[in-house]
């Protein structure tokens, strides 16, 4: 089968992977190819097993797979193939040297654009989707382009703005599509050319086209932004708690201006996730960088409060459980980050648990999807925890049940049934505000909320 374009993605991770699967699926003419190092992760895709869990991802894949979307570990042969080359590899926080703890480590990006120079036969366009800093585009060009096969390179910015439970249907019915490019002949080809095959299914209304570096510094931006919203009403309910008022209340009120909008307005133990402390801490490192010591400390702000909410959960526990939580079993409800996935990077409930294990408590630990990887992020500690899969074995006994994630399966449990099996009185502290609370005090719970009172 002869195809228009040949599409290749250097990363099978969470970005790439189902990114690729949905273009693939929305546009049969076009070859889609996902390339890895990592043969396991490889192998993987090509089963029903995915590496990463997101809900309705396997359908699409089977959808195309085998058609028009193909996996391997063949990088050279697959680069030099290519029209267009995705760049999907990691961009970790540096850990060393200038910028450890902020800025971008760069590494992987370079190595890859040194791999599609030395495996490419011809011009390509190369597309940044990793999350990157603004300029990193030009150092892209400086690498591709200096070579000495006479081969002309375009680089493309094209952003991912997914969220992690609904990754399928953002890249389905995108709020947009943004693509930056050069503002040259040659640059704005090859946009036209992203342009055309995000036409297959998405209106061209919902594809904004920019300059490379908007596009870039959008995304930082874009997080940053939400991250910034989830801290402000976090930091909201901190005051709700002393004054008697209802977060949940404050929320629904002001998220009805629709100049604030309604979303990312619900308190809760913070934020967690690959992207939001990342991307911001790496808006920070640019800032400053930049002599804007003052942009860079209000954006770092939004960070401080995502940790004092996590801490300040820890204290509440500590202070409404007699001052103490030594030997005491503490039920997590859920450790992924979010609901419907298994993804525990940044997650709360890894600080959460690590603060409790320092007080001497003793986790069970259950969540749906989450388990092999909480017991990979805590495998240091695991005298003093337990996993279950099974929310009632984990609230057995205990002295408190914590809810971590707002999966809906902690709304349909029976909670009758976990305060009966729980030692007296019996903790609830509803770290996400999915609970009925008056139902639970009903019951007999000791029930804290997030940014609520009920003394």
């Amino acid at each position: 089968m002869g195809f228009e374009k040949k599409i290749l993605c250097i990363g099978a991770g969470y970005v790439g992977g189902p990114t690729m699967a949905v273009i693939a699926a929305k546009s049969p003419q076009v070859k889609v190819t996902v390339v890895d190092i990592n043969e396991e992760k490889i192998k993987a895709w090509q089963t029903d097993q995915l590496p990463i869990y997101e809900p309705d991802l396997l359908a699409v894949v089977q959808k195309a797979r085998g058609k028009n979307l193909f996996f391997s570990t063949e990088i050279e042969k697959n680069i030099n193939d290519a029209d267009i080359i995705f760049v999907s590899v990691n961009t970790p926080t540096k850990t060393f040297g200038e910028g450890a703890g902020k800025a971008s480590d760069l590494q992987y990006i370079e190595s890859t654009a040194r791999s599609i120079i030395a495996a490419s036969n011809s011009n390509k366009i190369v597309v940044e989707k990793s999350t990157l800093p603004v300029k990193t585009a030009s150092a892209l060009e400086k690498i591709l382009n200096n070579n000495d096969k006479g081969l002309k390179f375009e680089v493309l910015s094209n952003p991912e703005f997914l969220a992690e439970g609904s990754a399928i249907r953002n890249l389905e019915f995108p709020d947009r599509v943004l693509i930056g490019s050069r503002e040259t002949e040659s640059g704005i080809n090859a946009r036209q050319q992203l342009v055309d095959i995000y036409l297959n299914w998405v209106p061209r209304e919902k594809i904004i086209e920019s300059n490379v570096w908007s596009s870039e510094l959008s995304k930082l931006t874009a997080n940053a932004f939400l991250a910034q919203k989830i801290s402000s009403i976090n930091s909201i309910s901190a005051l709700c708690e002393k004054t008697g008022a209802d977060v949940g209340e404050i929320s629904k009120a002001i998220g009805a201006d629709n100049r604030i909008g309604n979303k990312f307005l619900n308190a809760s133990i913070g934020f967690g996730g690959s992207c939001f402390k990342k991307d911001i801490l790496n808006l920070v490192y640019i800032c400053e960088s930049l002599g804007l010591i003052e942009v860079a400390a209000y954006w770092e702000g939004v960070i401080k409060i995502n940790e004092y909410q996590e801490s300040r959960f820890v204290k509440r526990m500590l202070a409404s459980m007699f001052n103490t939580l030594a030997g005491k079993k503490i039920a997590l409800f859920g450790f992924a980050f979010k609901a419907n996935t298994g993804d525990t990077r940044e997650t709360p409930a890894y600080y959460i648990a690590r603060q409790l294990l320092v007080e001497r408590a003793n986790l069970s630990i259950t969540d749906p999807k989450a388990i092999p990887n909480a017991k990979i992020d805590l495998m240091d500690f695991v005298d003093n925890i337990k996993f279950t899969e099974d929310p009632y074995e984990a609230a057995k006994e205990a002295d408190a049940i914590a809810v971590m994630t707002e999966w809906d399966l902690y709304k349909t449990l029976d909670y009758q049934k976990l305060f009966d099996s729980m030692r007296k009185p019996a903790f609830l502290f509803d770290g996400r505000n999915i609970l009925d609370h008056n139902e639970l005090m009903n019951i007999g719970f000791d029930v804290h909320a997030i940014g609520k009172s009920f003394d």
